[in-house]
């Protein structure tokens, strides 16, 4: 499978990423966004747990990126110790927290800064499109990066 490169995407790298939209996966495209995230994901499509969303990044139509975003992982003891909350806080505040559980960018799709800027794009309506759907507000996000194989670029670069 060949890789769309800037130039194959119809604009400089800088055109490109300004044309990028992050929007909400339709329920029909459910088939085609797993199967990627099955053929090209590490770790596949997971099984999202909990509340959930599903966004889809492109640029003039076509797919670059998809993200996944779930309840935040129940018990992460580095978590509750750089945050410093009580049982009792961590109750009541849990819910605010979500998790980036997969982000993937398309084999095929070749954008220098492409990954900061969908993530960036994605978590500025995050909040209230999670809102929208469950009816309360998202105050942190956090994501696990296998270190061995990703430096984690994407996530410092977008903030």
């Amino acid at each position: 499978m060949k890789r769309e490169s800037v130039s194959s995407l119809s604009g400089d790298e800088q055109t490109v990423l300004e044309a990028v939209e992050v929007v909400p996966m339709e329920p029909e495209e459910r088939s085609g966004f797993d199967q990627h995230l099955d053929q090209e994901h590490y770790l596949g499509r997971g099984r999202l747990l909990g509340k959930q969303l599903r966004y889809v990044a492109k640029h003039r139509g076509k797919w670059l990126a998809l993200l996944t975003w779930s309840d935040a992982a129940f018990h992460l003891k580095d978590r509750e110790a750089w945050i410093g909350w009580t049982a009792a806080q961590k109750k009541r505040r849990l819910p605010l927290v979500v998790n980036n559980s997969r982000f993937l960018i398309l084999k095929t799709v070749r954008v220098p800064n492409l990954g900061s800027r969908v993530m960036k794009l994605c978590l500025e309506r995050l909040v209230g499109d999670w809102e929208r759907t469950y009816g309360h507000p998202v105050l942190g996000a956090e994501s696990f990066v296998d270190s061995q194989l990703f430096r984690g670029t994407a996530y410092k670069a977008s903030g």
